[in-house]
């Protein structure tokens, strides 16, 4: 089967391997002359963004971290309107994609950031003209930003993840190029992997009436399954990064419907402790799929039959994600990778405060969500 395709859902996505050499073509088709990259600073050096800087003749902004803040976007309009830039090539991982977005959508702007958090109606505090269109090149498969409408902003002084929206903010144009992620290490294909697999299954599970993105989600868990273990164990293989990809995208085109209690822990916790978002994710889905258990035993046994599980329900499901995580090396406790209880009250009323709460199976408070915080530091299931 040839995995190389163009769809328009939920933008125009130009699928398949060698995509990049294709940039100046999307740039155009998007109505850029004069784009902007803007990348990871690892990816800074690296030959995809040489190459890709070659084939448009744009210069690269690498000052995106990976957890990025208002100063990233700062720094990022500092140089796009510097070269009158009329567009961003957003490449890179989430981190980049996010920025790379805010900075396409604060180009034209004249109110601060803030002003267009993902609250009730702010987004239409913006003004449309002077927004300025994105292609989006994503290299880790993973939280399928290159779909969304928003960019997850730091709020350095509150220690708060931010979403910043607008309708406008989604890509022109996507370009998915699996060998763009062959060169992700092992652990990192692990991580992004898991993230896309909890936007699928936070998707699936919220509550609410929409079919369509019931039936993305649970395919997108289902190509997950299939693929992950074999993009992490053979880097090179051209399917099964094609396929993570457009499972990642997926992910990110269900979660319109809602996320969960995993994403409003996860948020302050990569806040407050600079974790890996796909990993904080992974590691907290677990602990979150107990505490949600009675209201998801119907979905997780639709999940399992599609996985294929001989034990299809809850606990067929929740000892398959435990096994998973064991194979790939991911962390069973948050306690793992730093993270301690010194501010489980803050982590529970962040959480709390956090809009993926609102999408969870199961109505949360501070209280709950602070329970379970624990419980994925401790490793109590």
């Amino acid at each position: 089967m040839s995995l190389q395709g163009r769809w328009n859902y939920p933008t125009t996505v130009w699928a398949g391997a060698n995509r990049l050499d294709q940039l100046a073509e999307a740039c155009q088709a998007a109505g850029m002359k004069r784009p902007l990259i803007v990348t990871d600073e690892w990816l800074h050096a690296s030959d995809m963004v040489r190459k890709a800087s070659g084939l448009i003749h744009a210069p690269v902004f690498a000052g995106v971290k990976g957890n990025p803040t208002a100063a990233h976007v700062e720094a990022g309009l500092a140089v796009f309107r510097a070269g009158s830039h009329d567009g961003v090539v957003a490449l890179g991982g989430g981190a980049a994609l996010d920025t790379g977005k805010v900075v396409a959508f604060m180009a034209g702007q004249s109110r601060p950031l803030w002003d267009f958090e993902d609250v009730g109606d702010y987004w239409t505090r913006a003004n449309p003209a002077g927004i300025k269109p994105v292609v989006a090149v994503p290299t880790t498969a993973g939280t399928g930003s290159e779909v969304g409408r928003a960019g997850v902003i730091l709020k350095e002084d509150t220690h708060q993840k931010k979403i910043i929206f607008h309708p406008l903010m989604m890509p022109k144009i996507v370009l998915l190029d699996p060998v763009l992620t062959v060169g992700l290490p092992k652990a990192m294909t692990a991580a992004t992997g898991m993230d896309a697999f909890v936007h699928c299954f936070e998707a699936y599970c919220a509550p609410g009436f929409h079919p369509m993105a019931d039936g993305i989600a649970l395919e997108g868990m289902h190509l997950i399954a299939t693929y992950l273990p074999k993009a992490c164990e053979h880097a090179a293989d051209l399917d099964a990064r094609m396929m993570m990809l457009t499972a990642a995208s997926m992910g990110a085109t269900a979660f319109q419907k809602g996320l969960g209690g995993v994403h409003a822990i996860a948020h302050p916790v990569g806040s407050v402790y600079n974790t890996h978002h796909g990993l904080t994710n992974a590691i907290i889905l677990p602990y979150m799929m107990v505490h949600n258990r009675d209201a998801i035993l119907e979905k997780c046994g639709v999940i399992a039959q599609r996985l294929g599980l001989a034990q299809a329900n809850f606990e067929g499901l929740l000892q398959w994600v435990l096994d998973l995580r064991r194979a790939l090396s991911i962390p069973h406790t948050l306690a793992d990778i730093g993270v301690d209880l010194l501010q489980a009250d803050f982590i529970g009323t962040e959480a709390a405060l956090d809009p993926s709460a609102g999408g969870n199976p199961i109505p949360v408070d501070a209280q709950a969500l602070e329970h379970v915080f624990r419980n994925a530091v401790n490793g109590t299931l």
